[in-house]
Formats: structure tokens, sequence, C-alpha cells
């Protein structure tokens, strides 16, 4: 038969619970402390990598990446604000500023050919042909966090993924699942036919031509219908190459 524990043998295995959750606080507390007394080491670090290299992470877009990764990793955001520190010393809050514009006003321009949807690598390129003095300097990393930045405009700017490729959307136009499976299909030759679509995706005429009719009222896609097989090809500029010339001519 077994004995029920007293009241001081409660009381014991009470105190020793007590004993335990303040030993854990305390090293909970150490631990913190300790982490905050890092990451301070790592900011003051890293402000000084900064005046050592700021030339570099001005003008290589490598470079200027791997750092940003490095502010990541302790929590500093060198493009939250035009005015302080970083802005002062690297300047980089302007060049994302500056990039920024150009990325609005190429897809302006371009949205009449795209319905405001455009491959990044081509935005890339043509952002490019816009610096022609300094080529090298933008990268595509480069584009995505100026893009990042836009998004706090809610003016519809965001990155999506179709398939293999990234586009960068410039109007608030949700697409949905079969929107995105017919431009994944067009990355092939730039255009899809209803036939295609019926026959690669295992859709119906309906379903098809729906989904069709929605990207060409959207502005995402146009009609081509002057072959002789009498089929209508419906071109997607944003995952072919016909806004290129547009971007070359700004």
């Amino acid at each position: 038969m077994r004995r029920r524990p007293g009241i001081g043998g409660l009381q014991n295995a009470a105190a020793a619970r007590d004993q335990y959750r303040l030993l854990g606080e305390n090293v909970a507390r150490i631990r913190t402390d300790l982490m905050k007394e890092q990451l301070t080491t790592f900011r003051s670090q890293l402000e000084e990598f900064a005046r050592k290299h700021k030339n570099d992470i001005r003008k290589n877009p490598a470079f200027r990446s791997q750092f940003h990764e490095m502010c990541t990793k302790v929590g500093v955001d060198p493009l939250a604000s035009n005015k302080g520190f970083w802005a002062e010393l690297l300047g980089i809050g302007d060049f994302y500023y500056e990039l920024g514009v150009q990325i609005v006003e190429i897809c302006l321009a371009t949205r009449p050919h795209n319905g405001g949807l455009i491959n990044l690598q081509e935005l890339c390129n043509m952002v490019r042909q816009r610096r022609k003095n300094d080529r090298g300097a933008v990268s595509e990393d480069d584009c995505l966090r100026a893009i990042s930045k836009l998004k706090v405009l809610g003016s519809g700017f965001e990155v999506i993924s179709v398939g293999k490729k990234k586009l960068v959307r410039s109007v608030p136009t949700e697409l949905n699942k079969d929107h995105n499976e017919i431009l994944e299909l067009a990355q092939a030759q730039g255009f899809v036919t209803v036939n295609e679509v019926e026959r690669r995706l295992s859709w119906t005429s309906g379903r098809a031509t729906d989904a069709l009719d929605t990207l060409l009222e959207e502005g995402l896609a146009m009609i081509d219908d002057g072959h002789r097989d009498g089929k209508c090809r419906y071109w997607f500029p944003c995952v072919s190459s016909i806004s290129s010339s547009v971007g070359a001519d700004m």
C-alpha cells in the first residue's frame, strides 16, 4: 500500500519547482542579454565593413547583394529610410529610389503592350538600357529590392512566379490558377491557341475560351488571326519579346 506524501513533502516539491523555474528564467535572460550583445557587436562590425567597402557596395551588384544578406541576418535594413547613417554613408537609399522611379516609368510605358505584366529579366534589361553609362551596375536582385519598396505605394506592384519565370505586375489584376497555367504554357513560343490549351491542359473548350477571354480583356493577351490555318493565336507580350523594342526607344 503506497503512502501519500505529507504536507512537508508537498512543500519541498513546490519549492524545488520554483527553484527550477527561477533557474530557467535566469538562463533565458542570460542568453537573451548575450544575443543582444552579439547583435550589437555584429552591427558595429557591419558599419565598419560598410565604411571600408562602400565603393564596392555602390558599384558592384554581386557585392551589394551579399551586403544586403549580411544586413538581413543582423536585422538591419539600409533601405528603410533615405535619412540616417546608412543613407549618408552609402547613398543606396537614393540608388533604389532612382531605380524604383525608372521601373515605374518602364512599366507605365509598356503597359499598353503587355497589360501591366512584364518579364522581370526583360524589365531589368530595359533598365540597363536607360542607364547606358553604367549598364553592369544593376542586377535582378537590385530590381527585386526596388520593387519590394514600391509595394508600399499600394499601386499593385508585385513579383509573381509563372513556371520558371518571374513576372512583374504593375496593375492590381488577380490571376487565378487557370490564367497562370496558360501563361506557363505560352512561355514555349510566346502564344497559345484554344485547341492547344484544350489538348495540353485537358480542358473543355468553354474553360479554355473563358480563361483566354479574361486575359484578353485585362490587356495581357493580343489576338493574331491572320494565319492560313484559321486558328487564332493568343500572344502574351509578358512572356515573349514583343515589348522589348518599346524599352529600347524610351
